[in-house]
């Protein structure tokens, strides 16, 4: 735990990239391979389920501390942040002994199965025997708000540094369903079976915001166009005579997708397919909320089948035959694609897949009209990529393009403000804004970026200064601050007061040139919503 909390403080008193990546470097070079495995596990977001409820947490500590409820809640609501207020509340260490983390992580996650006494036991122990930046850390990982400044890219140059391996090597040896504790670090990056887990993804290959004219890329011919679909990122593998679906955040997602189960025996063996899942009927796209109907389910009903029917919009082929194919120009891999969907749907009527099309433009000044016309298909923009480009891991610039549409705006009146996380802990950086439903102004969107670190400075001077009243860490405030409020998409939505809902919303600019009556009203969107739907 002291060498990974030294990790921890490190990275998050830097905001320099190559500084992070040397910390990454020597922490794996000394680090017990045990805990160098957990490590990697716990940056790449592969964090265990909280076992422990945190009333059960700020109960304990209270004991510890001798200081009774009233005295703990507004330490909390000063502070922000659960961790660091039962950090900052607890008596030293009465002695200092040393834990591991690989230990600590496998207590952790067997505690759901103890009980309460055993649970208060083992937290209470670490409390009391460890220094305070790992006391910090522990509190982070057992209340499940683990966060670190780091990529999973930055993990992934600092394993490639320290072992002299490839970065993409590295990329696609951390995909996959491993679990920290079957397995040593050295063993996840060097084993020669690592093709023996059939379920393993590619890592995904990004794209940048094209922040230029589009014409600075030279000949258009050299470049393919297709739409920028609103779904959810995933690849379909089929190895072994199964089915598996990943999303681009890891996360194995099969069983969320019934749609897909034919597919093992419709394409051929030794198959991976990149692509966007997203509802679709009569062959458009769906509003990607009808999609979030499907995504928190546990069981899908016949229902939700029928209102929301999933596809996935292919526009690349990683592996055919078994053989990864990636390396190869990806006019080669588009070819390769449409002839197995081709020769797919001659096995199957309704099979779910869909070959994401090409955009003929005669010049860029059509490209730029297709871009135009994105929200007329549901889409966020368009994709340009390279005929001859390699299929990478991770972001990378050159070869893939996103360029999306503007975003939409509205004008919105703070009302309610919270503490942020992390280095934000102590500011009212969270916040909730309001449109006018005739003379009450009703929530309609929550954003946390966007603002300069002076705005924030200035606009959490100002929340502590005309605070209403408290809900817990919550704070109402007076109608007076206007933000321009950016957002991807809106939604009529009947779980929203506002009956509105935002994709993606976030602050574009403080309107410090606006009143709180010249904010928009519900009827403004609701206009909005009906315009969209026009075209």
């Amino acid at each position: 735990m002291k060498a990974f909390s030294e990790l921890y403080t490190a990275i998050d008193e830097t905001t320099k990239t190559n500084t992070k990546v040397d910390a990454l470097v020597y922490y794996f070079s000394v680090a017990d391979e045990r805990d160098a495995i957990w490590c990697v596990a716990l940056l790449s977001g592969r964090r265990p389920k909280r076992t422990i409820k945190t009333g059960e947490l700020i109960f304990w500590s209270m004991e510890l501390a001798n200081i009774p409820d009233w005295l703990f809640e507004e330490s909390l609501h000063i502070v922000g942040d659960l961790a660091e207020t039962i950090t900052l509340v607890l008596p030293p260490a009465t002695q200092l002994e040393s834990f591991s983390l690989h230990e600590t992580m496998r207590e952790m996650r067997n505690l759901g199965k103890q009980d309460d006494e055993l649970k208060k036991e083992f937290v209470q122990n670490i409390w009391q025997h460890v220094t305070t930046p790992e006391r910090f850390l522990f509190n982070k990982l057992v209340t499940g708000n683990f966060r670190i400044g780091v990529s999973q890219q930055l993990v992934i140059k600092a394993l490639a540094k320290q072992y002299h391996l490839e970065e993409q090597i590295v990329s696609h040896r951390l995909t996959g369903n491993w679990d920290p504790e079957n397995i040593t670090l050295k063993e996840l990056l060097f084993s020669d079976n690592s093709n023996d887990d059939h379920s393993k993804p590619y890592p995904f290959y990004l794209a940048y915001q094209l922040e230029t004219e589009p014409e600075q890329l030279g000949d258009l011919s050299e470049w393919q166009i297709e739409r920028k679909y609103d779904g959810i990122r995933g690849q379909i593998i089929i190895r072994g005579n199964q089915l598996f679906v990943w999303s681009r955040g890891e996360e194995l997602i099969t069983e969320k997708f019934p749609e897909f189960s034919s597919l093992h025996s419709i394409l051929p063996e030794g198959t991976v397919l990149d692509g966007e899942i997203l509802p679709v009927k009569d062959g458009m796209p769906l509003p990607f909320h009808l999609m979030q109907t499907r995504i928190g389910r546990k069981n899908i009903t016949k229902k939700a089948l029928q209102d929301a029917p999933l596809v996935m919009m292919c526009y690349d082929l990683l592996e055919l035959q078994g053989q990864d194919i990636r390396h190869e120009p990806m006019h080669l891999r588009r070819e390769k694609l449409k002839k197995m969907l081709d020769d797919a749907s001659l096995h199957s009527i309704n099979i779910p897949l869909m070959l994401s099309p090409v955009l003929e433009c005669k010049n860029w000044e059509e490209v730029k009209m297709e871009r135009f016309r994105s929200r007329e298909f549901l889409c966020e923009g368009l994709m340009l990529k390279h005929l001859d480009s390699v299929y990478e891991s991770g972001r990378r610039r050159g070869k893939w393009w996103k360029w999306k549409v503007d975003a939409l705006t509205a004008d919105g009146v703070l009302v309610y403000a919270q503490p942020g996380h992390g280095r934000r802990a102590n500011l009212y950086s969270d916040y909730t804004f309001a449109i006018w439903d005739g003379e009450e102004l009703v929530p309609f969107a929550k954003a946390y970026s966007g603002l300069t670190d002076k705005e924030l400075l200035q606009v959490d001077s100002w929340i502590k200064k005309n605070t209403i009243e408290k809900f817990g860490p919550v704070r109402s405030v007076k109608a007076e601050l206007v933000f321009e409020i950016a957002f991807e998409g809106i939604q009529p939505s009947p779980r929203h007061k506002s009956g509105i809902a935002l994709r993606f919303p976030r602050i574009a600019r403080w309107r410090t040139d606006k009143s709180p009556l010249e904010a928009n009203t519900k009827q403004d969107l609701l206009q909005l919503i009906q315009s969209l739907k026009a075209g």
